[in-house]
């Protein structure tokens, strides 16, 4: 029951958002543009609810090395750096705004497990398989209770005990936690790495 709820608040709550944050995102896309020298978004394949897959979006905050071609030439891949606006976007969490499409587009929850690439679902135990129960989110129990700092075995123990205690009341605490995480910035780590384009 909650969680047809928990989807109405995700539409509307987005919706708003977006509205709300639109001179934010086209300033931060004007301005990424001229540092990716491109396209200022970022696309994945990442794993959501029934581990369905979908492409999150991201704002784009690395480029190919200038200093790392191989003998032809060309980048390899992981040869990447993240640039000057891009290690700002990442630290303050902003690059993670376009998530927001994602939520309105029935992707993402606003709160819940973070979606994952495929070599880490791969490695799961048999438990760890319920956290696609729900919607991945842009926020969730264990990005308030360590993040990055968090070993992966606990991160999927606060994952999966979000699906099996899911309620308004545990979306509440998550919310305010995450306000206080982003001041700290606790336990921060770059999510992911994105493969030159």
């Amino acid at each position: 029951m909650y969680q047809s709820i928990k989807r109405f608040i995700d539409i509307i709550s987005s919706i708003i958002l977006l509205v709300v944050l639109f001179p934010l995102l086209s300033t931060i896309s004007i301005i990424n543009f001229f540092f990716v020298q491109g396209n200022p978004f970022f696309l994945q394949t990442r794993f959501g609810k029934d581990l369905k897959p979908f492409s999150i979006i991201k704002f784009k905050t690395m480029v190919p090395s200038a200093t790392k071609k191989n003998i032809l030439g060309k980048w390899s891949h992981g040869d990447v750096e993240i640039t000057t606006f891009g290690r700002i976007l990442r630290l303050s969490s902003l690059d993670e705004l376009p998530n927001l499409f994602n939520v309105f587009r029935g992707e993402m929850s606003l709160i819940g497990p973070r979606p994952l690439l495929k070599n880490h679902i791969e490695k799961y135990r048999k438990n760890n398989i319920r956290r696609h129960e729900v919607r991945p989110g842009i926020t969730g129990l264990a990005q308030v209770k360590g993040r990055d700092g968090l070993s992966w075995n606990s991160k999927y123990g606060y994952d999966v005990f979000y699906v099996k205690n899911l309620s308004i009341k545990l979306d509440l605490y998550i919310i305010i936690l995450t306000f206080r995480v982003l001041i700290n910035r606790a336990g921060h780590k770059e999510d992911g790495v994105e493969p030159p384009k």
